[in-house]
This record gives structure tokens, C-alpha cells and sequence, in this order.
């Protein structure tokens, strides 16, 4: 009899809570595969670009004002076409890439490429405790959008004002670690929202990922270059 004593409005809500879980495990396994193919397009884009280190410097705003603009409107734009927003998503990464091309070309001329490599996985291993932090952490993140936002822009006008005005490098590097801090906070709180559903697309999901950990990245850079004199 216990069969037909079951309650079958608790074995429906178990199926549907499995099939929620299950959906969410194939997006964010998506996700990091898309995250996997970015690094690679921004690997390519740094190695194309690094013969033409010079170049790049010398049109830097140029790539950062399209990296912006890519960033705010492009996504948005091809949001509706997954084909359109794939190849958004390399070309910003493989843009983004070839960016770095000027910094990386720093370490490599004075001998220190291997800064490089430490840098990125320090930032890899960092990222990925973050993720598994948020991942697991019982604490809801989702407020934190707002504050984190404007602790962004206000970190932005500093680097400018440094960068234009005072040039200083005791002010580069408390940027710097603030950036660092600032997209090691934005790794958890993205994490735990891809993890709850909040984003539609794995490739929305996958830059929000990769401008974390690009950024957490070129903060460490900086840090080490300051750090070296250069």
C-alpha cells in the first residue's frame, strides 16, 4: 500500500526542482566553455598585436573607446541572435587582447615576460576561488549591483584624473588595488547570478565573466610593473 500512499505533489516538485538544477548546471558549464574560447581570442589578439605594440599604444583610446561602445551598445544591439552576439563576444575579447599588447610588450623587452604568466595565473586561481566562493556562499550578493557600479565610475574618474593630471605612482597603485578589489567583489556577485538565472544568454553571462577577470588581470599588471619600476 505504500505505493499508493505517496505523495505525488512532492515527487513532481523534486522533478521540477532536478530539472532546474540540471538547466542551471548546462548554462554555467556554457558559460565557462564560452569564457575558455574568450581567453583564447584575447590570447590571439595579444600575440597578433604584439609586433605592433607601438601602433596600439599610439591608438589606444581608439581601442578603448570601441571597447566601450561595444560593451554598452554592441551586446544589446545583437542580443536577440546568438550567431550575431558569438561574434561579438570574440571580436571584443580578441580587441580587447590586443590592447594589452603594449604592457605585455613592456615586460617582454626588459626580460620580464614571465611576470606575465605569473600574473595570469595568480588571477586565474584567484578567479576561481571567487567562483566557487559565490557559488557556494549562502549570502545573497544581488544587492550589491548598485554600490558596485558606482565604486566602478568613481575608480574610473580617479585613473583618469591620474592619468591626465598627476601622474603619480603611489595613486596608480591604490587604483590598481582598488580595481583589483573592486572586480574580485564583481567575480562573486556575477558568479551568484549566473548561478540564480539572471542572465538569458550564456554569452551576456560569459562577458560579464571575462571583464572581471580581464580587468582583475591588467590590476595585477600594473601592480607588478609599479612594483618593478616600470
Amino acid at each position: 500500500m505504500a505505493l499508493y500512499d505517496r505523495d505525488y505533489t512532492q515527487v513532481a516538485d523534486a522533478t521540477h526542482a532536478e530539472v532546474e538544477v540540471s538547466t542551471s548546471v548546462a548554462f554555467m558549464k556554457k558559460t565557462y566553455q564560452l569564457l575558455a574560447a574568450s581567453m583564447v581570442a584575447a590570447a590571439a589578439g595579444a600575440y597578433m598585436a604584439l609586433p605592433h605594440a607601438d601602433i596600439v599604444a599610439q591608438y589606444h583610446w581608439f581601442f578603448f573607446g570601441f571597447i566601450i561602445l561595444m560593451l554598452w551598445f554592441g551586446f544589446s544591439a545583437v542580443r536577440h541572435n546568438y550567431t550575431l552576439s558569438l561574434i561579438a563576444l570574440f571580436v571584443l575579447t580578441f580587441v580587447m587582447g590586443a590592447w594589452l599588447a603594449p604592457m605585455i610588450s613592456m615586460f617582454v623587452q626588459t626580460g620580464r615576460a614571465n611576470v606575465v604568466g605569473n600574473a595570469f595565473l595568480s588571477t586565474a586561481v584567484l578567479f576561481g576561488a571567487l567562483s566557487l566562493f559565490a557559488i557556494n556562499s549562502k549570502t545573497d550578493f544581488s544587492s550589491w549591483g548598485k554600490p558596485l557600479f558606482i565604486t566602478m565610475i568613481v575608480l574610473f574618474v580617479m585613473s583618469l584624473i591620474n592619468y591626465f593630471v598627476f601622474s603619480s605612482p603611489i595613486m596608480g597603485i591604490l587604483i590598481s588595488a582598488g580595481v583589483l578589489l573592486l572586480f574580485s567583489i564583481y567575480t562573486i556577485y556575477d558568479t551568484q547570478n549566473i548561478a540564480n538565472g539572471a542572465y538569458d544568454s550564456p554569452v551576456d553571462a560569459a562577458v560579464s565573466l571575462f571583464v572581471d577577470f580581464f580587468n582583475m588581470f591588467t590590476a595585477l599588471l600594473h601592480l607588478l610593473g609599479i612594483f618593478g619600476d616600470d
